[in-house]
């Protein structure tokens, strides 16, 4: 028996959602087949829709890495939850909704069948629940990464990330840089990589090297990590443009204290079944 599925996408990051009521979870090597652009579906994550365990909250979620790995948060793939349960007839335009996501609760306004605003939490700088290795929390830290040393800021959106400002997100070094920075030992789990090209205090350019899935077109998170290094070392405003290779988002945070907010687009692709399940 075959694993329904629906894939879509966040500004080209793109997912397969699978209703974890209805079908059989897979395990990781099979996710890691599903993922394979020749010869499976492909996609950068794998999305699983479960019931929530709050009745007050709309539904419950997790993510796997194309790899096959646990992923702790991923603001496209939440859009694309979003506008996938919006089509299930579950959620109403306009509706304000909470939903269990693998770091905790996160609230989501519905602003049209396929636009979703995530309140992705606050951002947290503290070293230790990064997690990233150093004594105390800094705007920025020095990082050796190819022979080199380079300077990034560390933040967690639910996940880990590395953000750096570069002149110019398109340059060699930071197709250079991107890998090991993501594995950087200094990142006991790992790191998403960002490179913010900042235009002016209310639009940047982000290219993001994911762990578990490498250069993507779009990163909901690491578009909120960027924003929320950027706008700590005063970089930036209020409200950021984050233009990323597949398309742009916009960025609300107010400061520390309060929610940041990430607003785009989730694109349905197709419907299928995957028949090689476990």
């Amino acid at each position: 028996m075959g694993s329904r599925f629906t894939k879509m996408h966040g500004l080209g990051n793109d997912f397969v959602v699978l209703d974890a009521r209805t079908s059989p979870l897979p395990d990781a090597r099979h996710v890691a087949a599903m993922a394979d652009r020749h010869t499976g579906i492909g996609f950068d994550q794998l999305l699983s829709i479960g019931p929530a365990r709050d009745p007050a909250h709309l539904a419950a979620y997790a993510i796997r890495n194309a790899d096959g790995s646990a992923a702790e948060q991923c603001g496209n793939g939440a859009r694309c939850i979003g506008a996938w349960l919006h089509r299930e007839g579950a959620w109403a335009v306009g509706e304000h909704a909470l939903l269990e996501s693998p770091t905790g609760v996160i609230g989501m306004r519905l602003l049209d069948a396929t636009t979703v605003a995530v309140e992705m939490g606050e951002p947290e700088f503290e070293p230790a629940r990064i997690p990233f290795d150093a004594p105390a929390s800094a705007a920025a830290y020095s990082l050796d990464v190819a022979d080199e040393r380079v300077e990034i800021a560390a933040v967690s959106m639910g996940n880990p990330h590395a953000v750096m400002q570069v002149a110019d997100v398109h340059a060699s070094d930071v197709d250079r840089w991107g890998p090991p920075i993501t594995h950087h030992p200094r990142f006991p789990h790992g790191a998403n990589a960002g490179f913010a090209q900042v235009l002016d205090e209310r639009t940047i350019r982000l290219r993001v090297h994911e762990r578990g899935a490498g250069w993507t077109q779009a990163c909901g998170s690491g578009a909120c990590a960027a924003v929320a290094a950027l706008r700590r070392r005063g970089r930036v405003g209020e409200k950021v443009r984050v233009e990323l290779p597949g398309g742009a988002l916009e960025i609300e945070w107010r400061g520390p204290g309060h929610a940041l907010w990430m607003t785009g687009p989730a694109a349905f692709v197709y419907d299928g079944e995957w028949l090689d399940s476990p």
